[in-house]
């Protein structure tokens, strides 16, 4: 799988910023994103149990506000 590079969150440093990339896969359109991981127990809790293999991480709306931007330049639903 290929990965395409779309931006990063503008308000972040150089450094961690929140990222988003739009992969290559035939079978569905999907995202990666890198985020903060997320720690906080009382957030966690309110999500609920998580595979071992999973991990939660926060992203601002504005990585959102870019997939959602991506998609409609690809043609896909508004």
């Amino acid at each position: 799988m290929r990965v395409q590079f779309l931006g990063k969150d503008p308000e972040s440093s150089d450094t961690n910023s929140p990222t988003l990339f739009a992969t290559d896969r035939q079978d569905r359109t999907s995202y990666l994103v890198q985020g903060w991981r997320v720690t906080d127990p009382e957030a966690l809790a309110g999500v609920g149990e998580i595979p071992a293999h999973e991990t939660i991480v926060e992203i601002p709306v504005e990585i959102i506000d870019m997939a959602i931007k991506h998609r409609q330049e690809q043609g896909g639903v508004s």
